[in-house]
């Protein structure tokens, strides 16, 4: 009886903080690892919302463990991603995953993606992360080029660091508005959303000018 108050008082003494941490950062990391691989996961979103949780919960390490995950994962899933890719080109009947990435890069992106990386060089990568839609024709182009996987190692890198810190900066912003989390989670995603559909919306709106001019 006496060990079994202890235990229990011991788990009592736990902060609520250390268990969802320890649930929270391996579910950032696999969903965004997942994200990654297959773009069907709001990657974004969910680095922003685990930012303003960190935020509001005020421990001093929790924003730089939300980085790390984040571009960790992120950096995972991409080379993950360019490794099946470059699997898919070597086979003589190709690969599902070669096919989905062709499936998601339409003809005008990889052409635009090919002449930036004739131009920049693996620098685009790091551009790549931030613009919406802009990752995987970016990558595809790496993959038609026959860009070496180390080489696209030294480019990915600082690209999923740029991308945590840029997603993160937008959960700190959406969680210094209000005072409680769930607020910030809204706002964080909601400036999420407003990041990725505003670029393309603009272009939308300014190709009637161009071509009546």
């Amino acid at each position: 009886m006496n060990v079994g108050a202890r235990v229990l008082g011991l788990a009592a003494e736990v902060p609520p903080e250390s268990t969802q941490q320890a649930v929270g950062y391996p579910s950032l990391f696999l969903l965004v690892v997942i994200g990654a691989l297959v773009p069907v996961v709001p990657t974004g979103a969910l680095v922003s919302s685990a930012a303003v949780v960190a935020f509001h919960h005020s421990a001093p390490l929790s924003l730089l463990f939300v980085f790390l995950v984040a571009s960790c994962a992120a950096f995972l899933g991409d080379v993950g991603l360019y490794w099946l890719g470059q699997r898919g080109l070597r086979s003589k009947n190709g690969s599902r995953w070669l096919r989905a990435l062709r499936d998601r890069a339409p003809e005008e992106r990889l052409t635009r993606a090919r002449d930036k990386l004739d131009a920049h060089g693996v620098a685009v990568l790091v551009l790549s992360r931030l613009v919406p839609a802009g990752r995987i024709p970016v990558m595809l182009a790496c993959l038609l080029a026959k860009m070496p996987l180390r080489r696209f190692i030294r480019g990915n890198a600082p690209a999923c660091l740029a991308w945590a810190a840029t997603y993160q900066v937008i959960g700190i912003l959406g969680g210094s508005l209000f005072p409680e989390p769930w607020e910030g989670v809204v706002a964080a995603v909601g400036l999420t959303v407003l990041v990725s559909v505003a670029p393309p919306a603009w272009k939308r709106l300014r190709r009637p000018r161009i071509s009546k001019t």
